[in-house]
């Protein structure tokens, strides 16, 4: 029993421990970039020994990607509660307004996941598990569309739920590069909420039931 509750204690520490490393490394990797900080600098940020690092993490590339991973799979999750608020059909509009707060996030987030692009783009074994998690993204989104079929139709331009699904990020990731260099959070929301209404509507705002 003694040794149950001890080997309790050293786990749970571990989950705090590796928590507290991961959100250390946000906190510099977005203030420094991914190429630009050190095993020790997360160490200190964290308040631990490269030891503690070590009993988490091979390296630095591996941090990385556990923290890319955890916010990804959260947004992703986030994106699917969103769009799953309407009935069976889909009200675009107020659809578009949940997804927009949820995709934005924040300028901190979009610099370390822009750093991790570029890192992805060099290595393509990491460009490969990316590519993973952007295809659970848009498969959420998919799959919600794909649902509204017979309810919500979309333009024929976009082809199936997986176009318009491709089309969302896109316009997502356009919106957001600009956002990374005019720092305006408001104007990237507006433009984003534009955006996205027009692909899935008819422009108007309001979903064309005269499309299959």
């Amino acid at each position: 029993m003694a040794v149950e509750r001890t080997t309790g204690r050293v786990t749970r520490r571990r989950v705090r421990t590796r928590a507290n490393l991961l959100d250390a490394a946000f906190s510099v990797f977005a203030a420094k970039g991914f190429g630009h900080v050190s095993i020790e600098e997360v160490c200190e940020a964290a308040g631990y020994s490269r030891g503690a690092f070590y009993s988490n993490f091979s390296s630095l590339d591996e941090l990385f990607f556990a923290l890319y991973r955890e916010r990804a799979d959260l947004i992703a999750e986030q994106v699917s509660g969103a769009l799953a608020l309407d009935g069976p059909g889909l009200d675009v509009p107020a659809a578009v307004d949940r997804v927009t707060d949820v995709l934005l996030l924040d300028r901190d987030w979009l610099l370390v996941k822009t750093d991790f692009l570029v890192h992805a783009a060099r290595d393509p074994e990491v460009a490969g598990s990316l590519l993973e998690h952007r295809a659970r993204l848009r498969q959420a989104i998919a799959d919600r569309l794909a649902r509204a079929r017979g309810h919500t139709a979309l333009p024929a331009v976009l082809g199936d739920t997986d176009g318009a699904a491709h089309a969302v990020v896109a316009a997502y990731d356009g919106v957001t590069t600009q956002l990374l260099l005019d720092r305006d959070v408001e104007h990237a929301r507006a433009w984003l909420k534009q955006l996205l209404t027009a692909l899935l509507t008819d422009g108007s705002g309001t979903p064309d039931h005269r499309q299959n």
